[in-house]
């Protein structure tokens, strides 16, 4: 079996990284959440940046998806009009 290690500081492989992507960690902080990567002396944060932007994140897609947080809130906002008749 071939690891190739992304963090040596916590022997966190990039077959690590990507299962931690494909259950919803989408950013840097997210996988150093799950699994400690990049949290030591940070030499592994733009490769980790690197290999979160190779594949797709499944809650981008969700995000992606939704409205504009922006927009949404702007719609609640306005005072709603009676329908023409």
């Amino acid at each position: 079996m071939n690891r190739v290690y992304v963090c040596s500081c916590f022997g966190i492989t990039e077959q690590q990284v990507e299962q931690h992507a494909q259950d919803g960690a989408c950013t840097p902080r997210q996988i150093a959440s799950a699994c400690k990567a990049g949290t030591d002396c940070g030499g592994c944060v733009r490769r980790i940046q690197a290999l979160l932007g190779r594949g797709a994140c499944p809650r981008r897609e969700q995000i992606a998806q939704r409205p504009p947080v922006l927009v949404t809130a702007a719609a609640e906002a306005l005072p709603q009009r009676p329908a023409a008749a």
